[in-house]
């Protein structure tokens, strides 16, 4: 998970908190300087460190409250709120329009991830239906054409570059124009870097602004530079309509929290991270579900795309059928395995669920549980359809276990562990008897109608048990500013 040392820590700090037998102004203190040392590590400005701090203290005034009000849920809500003011420019992004040649220039200093960037942009709307296409236009680095154009083959996206011309407006205009007559609706120019911020680096890029006249001019930054960003960004936003930024290599130090707070002080909006060098480690930005997650509190909506992303239209129904029964077999646990690994990177996609904490997983341990699934998967690859289409765990006795592990050459303790993993996510899947879920499309929907009557038939009757029956879930619905609010916390409501 991005940010996984600032996430970890102010969950701990908000788990302290939640501990405390009494809330009370040095509880709230100690929470607070726990969650500004965090964000001053993460290379967070002071200032607005200073003001989240004092903002919170007023709207959080312990001897006002009554009480009746749940005081940890009002010092969450405040805390979430402010993180995402923090993060927020309060300006919405361009966004792309099909059905018409869009065309999207892309700038930034040499070493950001500018090429490698471009490709997973383009990679990320050819799976959303788009028909993309790359333009090389940076003459100045060497290798720059060999490394898009390796890319782009990888990618199977079309592009276009000259390892002779050295005029870049010439090779923007000229790659243009070709793709718009092939009828790509999504035309990425790629423009030269430099090591530092030089005035024949701007002047290139308002020459190549000018003779491709972008519909969108997007910005590449590398986050390790922290607060730096400020000045970096409002330098390339003075000389060329900076629509929107893109943060790159948010997985490898600390001061990615810094990058995105400076970005958005600068009113730009950041529309994607770049979270590692692989094609779908690239995440889209949406301040509310990042910092839900960032927080530890999931991001559903974005886990039910993710889901609906991954899972063919025809097999949806059934799935979800199978989740509200509290039916689980082997077979579903096969088949969500192989969804798991479709979604992308497992730490990216378990953020997702409410309560994972991001130091769960570190970096290294993604591999390992990659590895570990599709070894459980080799196992079920030498069952019978009896054994996998099975509920009933007592079915599997030695002699089934001993074949297993002769069929897939592993040791029989493996196959016993992967027994053991599937009864502990049997006994989770159970707990979802009874849960409805909304199809896409209809979270939206769902929290702008919903009341405790309508969110009480959406969760498991036992769930519903835990929260205090019907008064508890109306008093929680209170507190968090009716359903609307309650789902935007796990980033399911208006974006």
């Amino acid at each position: 998970m991005v940010l996984a040392q600032l996430g970890g820590s102010i969950s701990r700090a908000l788990h302290q908190m939640s501990n405390a037998t009494i809330i009370d102004e040095k509880v709230l203190n100690d929470c607070l300087n726990e969650i500004t040392r965090a964000l001053l590590q993460a290379d967070v400005q002071f200032k607005l460190v200073r003001d989240m701090q004092t903002n919170i203290k007023k709207i959080v005034n312990l001897d006002d409250l009554a009480a009746g009000h749940n005081k940890r849920k009002i010092i969450q809500q405040a805390i979430f709120n402010e993180l995402c003011k923090i993060l927020d420019p309060g300006k919405p992004a361009f966004t792309l329009k099909k059905g018409k040649p869009s065309v999207v220039m892309f700038v930034g200093l040499q070493g950001s991830g500018k090429t490698t960037t471009c490709t997973k942009y383009a990679y990320y709307h050819q799976k959303k239906g788009w028909k993309p296409a790359l333009v090389c236009a940076d003459t100045f680095r060497a290798g720059a054409f060999d490394q898009l154009k390796q890319n782009a083959t990888k990618a199977k996206i079309p592009f276009y570059g000259s390892y002779t011309e050295s005029d870049p407006v010439r090779i923007a205009v000229e790659g243009v124009e070709r793709f718009k007559k092939e009828n790509c609706d999504l035309i990425i120019v790629d423009t030269s870097g430099r090591h530092k911020q030089e005035a024949a680096l701007f002047e290139e890029m308002r020459q190549v602004s000018e003779a491709t006249k972008p519909d969108l001019v997007i910005f590449v930054m590398d986050s390790s530079i922290g607060q730096a960003a400020f000045d970096q960004a409002q330098a390339f936003k003075q000389s060329v309509a900076v629509g929107a930024v893109i943060v790159t290599k948010m997985d490898g130090h600390a001061k990615g929290g810094g990058a995105l707070s400076a970005v958005a002080a600068t009113k730009s909006p950041v529309i994607f991270i770049g979270t590692g060098e692989h094609m779908d480690e690239f995440e889209v930005f949406d301040v509310k579900p990042f910092v839900s997650r960032l927080l530890g509190m999931g991001d559903w909506s974005g886990f039910m795309d993710k889901i609906h992303e991954v899972v063919p239209m025809d097999q949806q129904p059934e799935l979800l059928q199978k989740l509200s029964e509290g039916t689980f077999t082997l077979r579903i646990m096969y088949e969500q395995f192989q969804n798991i690994l479709k979604m992308g990177p497992i730490g990216q996609v378990f953020s997702m669920l409410p309560g994972f904490s991001q130091e769960l997983m570190p970096q290294g341990r993604e591999k390992e549980s990659q590895a570990k699934i599709k070894r459980y998967m080799t196992m079920m690859d030498s069952m019978t359809n009896e054994e996998l289409d099975s509920s009933n765990p007592k079915l599997m006795n030695e002699s089934r276990i001993m074949r297993i592990a002769r069929g897939c050459g592993r040791p029989v303790r493996d196959v016993v562990d992967m027994l053991e993993e599937y009864k502990r996510l049997a006994k989770i899947w159970g707990k979802m008897k009874g849960l409805k879920i909304p199809k896409k499309g209809e979270m939206s929907a769902l929290s702008r109608n919903m009341n405790a009557q309508h969110m009480s038939k959406v969760l498991p009757p036992n769930m519903l048990k835990q929260i205090g029956g019907m008064g508890g879930l109306q008093n929680l619905m209170k507190q968090m500013g009716g359903a609307k609010d309650m789902m935007g916390m796990f980033g399911g409501g208006d974006k």
